[in-house]
């Protein structure tokens, strides 16, 4: 047992292990919301279009995990924005509008981080950590940022849970009672901007939008309750946060080669979702088959 305990105490887990199991509890809590309204795609919008901002935020001097965050998050947010703008007061498709919105701000933010790699310093502070994610150079401060954003989100989605459950499943409705349904969208769009720019350094741009649906999406195999489903969605997250970060860094000593942590991460959220989609009691498919299979008279 003592043995066992002992691989857990690793100076390189003490800091990346919680950092990547907050991610994952306030990824996976934010995320039920998103896919529930059918808005998972937000998440991978919301990941491209925050590299310009962080690369605009290190271009004017900023050099702390938190001030890189913000920026990431005014971007995200601008972005989700103009695409509702666009939605509303045009023509074009929301998915066109999030594809294309998508596409402008990853191309800018490219060649803005390119432009930040002539700054003096760059070198110490590699922003394309944030695009491809390096889960293993997490430091206190980031984790900081991870744990004290990730609370906001957390303490303002409690507070307001009986109004974004009304407007997750029936928004006529919380409108014709008087919800400001506009200003909660709004609200529950900022807790999806800062849950996915806190996760960007750790899993990186292509794979945050994972991170944030595949714990909802496992959760959703075992229960139609809301809940229930973010309770475990916020567990489903920690595991992988946290086995993600452990099976990458022994794997990494076993092999004597470099194991990367966010995609090891992204593979056991991945897991957890095919193991749900085969056995989940309430929608996993053998447990329906069994359910609908004849009984024997």
């Amino acid at each position: 047992m003592s043995e066992f305990l002992s691989l857990f105490d690793v100076p390189a887990l003490r800091t990346v292990a919680p950092g990547a199991a907050l991610l994952g509890v306030a990824a996976g809590v934010v995320g039920c919301f998103a896919l529930l309204r059918r808005q998972s795609l937000q998440g991978d919008v919301i990941s491209h279009a925050a590299l310009p901002g962080v690369a605009i935020a290190f271009l004017i001097g900023a050099r702390s995990p938190l001030l890189l965050v913000l920026g990431g998050a005014v971007a995200g947010w601008v972005a989700l924005v103009m695409v509702g703008v666009v939605g509303r007061r045009s023509r074009v498709p929301v998915d066109a509008a999030l594809g294309g919105t998508l596409a402008v701000f990853f191309g800018l933010g490219l060649a803005l981080m390119r432009q930040a790699q002539s700054v003096p310093g760059a070198s110490a502070n590699p922003l394309d950590r944030y695009l491809f994610g390096q889960a293993a150079n997490l430091r206190e401060p980031d984790l900081w940022v991870i744990g004290g954003l990730g609370a906001v989100v957390l303490l303002v989605l409690a507070l307001t849970w009986k109004e974004m459950k009304l407007l997750t499943f029936d928004p006529d409705y919380a409108a014709s009672i008087g919800l400001p349904v506009r200003r909660l969208d709004l609200l529950l769009t900022t807790m999806t901007v800062v849950a996915v720019v806190i996760g960007l350094k750790a899993v990186g741009v292509v794979l945050m939008t994972a991170l944030l649906v595949a714990p909802a999406a496992a959760a959703r195999q075992w229960t139609d309750r809301l809940g229930i489903m973010v309770l475990l969605a916020a567990g489903f997250g920690a595991v992988s946060g946290a086995g993600g970060t452990f099976l990458a860094h022994h794997l990494g000593d076993h092999y004597k080669a470099g194991v990367p942590t966010g995609p090891t991460i992204v593979l056991i959220a991945s897991t957890l979702v095919v193991v749900s989609l085969l056995f989940g009691s309430a929608r996993g498919l053998l447990w329906n088959l069994w359910r609908s299979k004849p009984a024997v008279v």
